[in-house]
């Protein structure tokens, strides 16, 4: 069995400054920012949590600045995953794996505990002294020191996740008190386990074992896929690659004798969070978070060389040939995301405040009454989604001398974010030879606030 599975190698990823490093940690702080601060945020609403986003599950609820999600507005998180597949689909398409690179959750977080690791342990070169060290008492203290810090990170995150889900003060004070809900501690324990797991021990195997990303993202790849390539001829050359002190450091005389850029120092290879040699060509363990650029570009800069050894480019542009970024493929991604986008700030700018349905009451299908006309009874359920007081009138109409009883209520009075459900009877003296199903419209006229629209709410009047 041990000769079919081969061990983990492990990875020692070396610091590397640059311009694609500096994007990592700006999109980091921002992403972090976001994160942990947001369930902070106050927000002042009419009515409701003064919080800015809080997802009221009990309530059957969202709250997302001024925006209210009610359930039945569950196309709207459907309209949202297909914007984000096609948003990734197309950006796949056009630059690779750039979403891995820079903005996968497993990607921010590993990069934050690799920091925290280098700060304690040291770069690359002290990583790999200390545990060729043997279990001393000082790589105890490091190694217990890097891992208390991995799961304090890893409980915030945890803890912030669920923070979310309730008003964030208190839930932080019932928390320590003891008082928060076991839903609470479970959420945020799960949460730190497998943040603390997947960030500070398994890492890159999460990117290329676990991930299904990593697997099919080759499909949406072509020759005109911008992606970090090694330029092989003119890090080759004719006699192949030399360091330094094989080819010497003046370039024009290396690229006389036929040796390439490349000084094969591995820098490249020292910096790579997955632990490949980009020099290999394209591979499906690479997270596109160009790195490697940066190594490459540091090492020309000291040797005054020309940048862009390694980079993002295509097959195409390698080939010496255009690069084409806009193809029917990216149109097919395009516009479909572009009209979806469209409707779902349509759909969301145009909202109705009410929301309605009607259904008739089964048993009995109807009662006939003593005058010989016919009443039917409904079920009128209504749903004020504003965050202001509304008074309603029930209205009845489509069917000529239809009378509606709604036993002693005139108006119907709705709080912000409430929900009732209505009987209003209809009786009607049906004409022989009456046809058995009319229409029948109720409406539900707003009193109060003014201005609205009225909302029609459907049925058929079934007579017998």
């Amino acid at each position: 069995m041990s000769e079919q599975y081969q061990a983990r190698i492990p990875i020692y990823p070396r610091s590397v400054k640059g311009r694609f490093r500096n994007l990592k940690w700006a999109v980091l702080a921002l992403a972090y920012g976001v994160f942990f601060l947001l369930p902070w945020l106050r927000w002042e609403r009419a009515f409701g949590p003064d919080q800015a986003v809080l997802f009221d599950i009990p309530g059957r609820r969202f709250y997302l600045f001024d925006l209210l999600v009610h359930p039945q507005d569950i196309f709207w998180l459907a309209a949202v995953l297909i914007i984000l597949a096609l948003l990734l689909f197309m950006v796949t398409g056009l630059a690779g794996r750039v979403f891995c690179g820079y903005f996968c959750f497993q990607t921010l977080w590993t990069d934050v505990f690799m920091a925290i690791e280098r700060a304690i342990q040291g770069d690359r070169g002290a990583r790999m002294r200390l545990d060729r060290s043997g279990w001393t008492a000082g790589r105890l203290l490091k190694k217990g020191a890097t891992h208390a810090v991995w799961l304090g990170v890893a409980f915030l995150t945890g803890l912030t996740f669920t923070l979310y889900w309730a008003d964030a003060p208190a839930l932080t004070a019932a928390f320590f008190t003891g008082q928060a809900p076991f839903a609470a501690y479970a959420t945020t324990g799960l949460l730190t386990l497998t943040t603390w797991l997947l960030a500070g021990v398994l890492r890159e195997q999460v990117c290329t074992y676990m991930c299904p990303y990593a697997r099919f993202q080759s499909v949406m790849f072509d020759r005109d896929t911008l992606i970090i390539s090694y330029d092989r001829d003119r890090g080759e050359g004719t006699a192949g690659r030399a360091t330094l002190r094989d080819g010497g450091r003046d370039l024009a005389a290396r690229r006389g004798g036929g040796v390439g850029d490349c000084i094969d120092c591995d820098y490249c290879v020292q910096v790579c969070p997955v632990g490949i040699d980009i020099r290999d060509g394209l591979q499906y363990q690479c997270i596109h978070c160009a790195l490697c650029v940066d190594a490459c570009d540091a090492v020309m800069d000291r040797l005054k060389w020309p940048r862009g050894l390694v980079r993002y480019t295509s097959e195409h542009a390698l080939a010496g040939q255009r690069t084409r970024l806009l193809k029917p493929k990216t149109l097919g991604y395009g516009v479909p995301l572009l009209l979806i986008t469209l409707l779902l700030a349509w759909g969301v700018a145009h909202q109705a405040p009410l929301d309605a349905s009607v259904s008739q009451v089964r048993q009995p299908l109807f009662v006939r009454l003593s005058d010989g006309s016919i009443q039917n009874s409904y079920e009128i359920k209504v749903n004020n989604k504003t965050q202001y007081p509304m008074t309603l009138e029930v209205r009845v109409s489509g069917l000529d001398g239809a009378v509606l009883d709604m036993g002693r209520i005139e108006q119907v009075m709705l709080m912000p974010e409430h929900r009732t459900t209505l009987l209003a009877r209809v009786r009607y003296q049906a004409p022989p030879g009456a046809a058995r199903q009319q229409a029948l419209v109720f409406e539900l006229v707003p009193v109060m606030p003014a201005g609205l629209d009225p909302v029609l709410v459907g049925s058929q009047f079934i007579l017998r």
